[in-house]
């Protein structure tokens, strides 16, 4: 198992991630809208890879940054969510955005990651340092959070688009 990288301060992570965003989107943007809605071997078009990306920076944000309950955050009843299953949240989000339309999806993307971005940079290199949750044994940081549901998720989907147009 590779080690995780981790930036060795505010600037490179916020390279890292404005790079990886970069790459993303001009990968979506060069896509023809027959291209974009076109669901891939596990069923998922890019525009789903791209919405779920949405939706997990707006985890990121509510949940992991402002410590909102789950549910609330993904805008479901506490029923539908009693506890944190990725097995759970992911078909929920999937459903959530399956009949947005592509400017829709897009403008939803940009807008929360237009915000992501804002409150990433108005945080130190310090306060992303800081454990996520007060009660977590591994006193593991925010950043850990951050880097997953940016620069390795964009990544991931990246690929994961790139592939399903082969």
């Amino acid at each position: 198992m590779t080690e995780q990288w981790m930036p060795s301060n505010k600037k490179e992570l916020m390279s890292e991630i404005k790079k990886e965003w970069k790459l993303l989107i001009d990968l979506a943007e060069s896509l023809t809208d027959e291209q974009m809605t076109k669901p891939d071997s596990g069923g998922w078009s890019p525009k789903d890879n791209l919405a779920h990306l949405t939706e997990w920076m707006n985890i990121l944000l509510g949940y992991h940054m402002d410590k909102l309950p789950a549910h609330e955050v993904i805008g479901i009843s506490q029923e539908q969510l009693p506890k944190w299953e990725i097995e759970v949240i992911n078909p929920i989000l999937f459903d959530k955005n399956k009949n947005l339309t592509r400017k829709e999806m897009m403008t939803k993307l940009n807008q929360v990651y237009g915000q992501l971005e804002a409150r990433l940079e108005s945080m130190s290199y310090e306060d992303l340092l800081k454990p996520r949750r007060e009660d977590d044994p591994e006193k593991r940081p925010i950043l850990l959070w951050v880097l997953g549901d940016t620069t390795e998720h964009f990544l991931e989907h990246r690929e994961t688009i790139e592939q399903g147009l082969k």
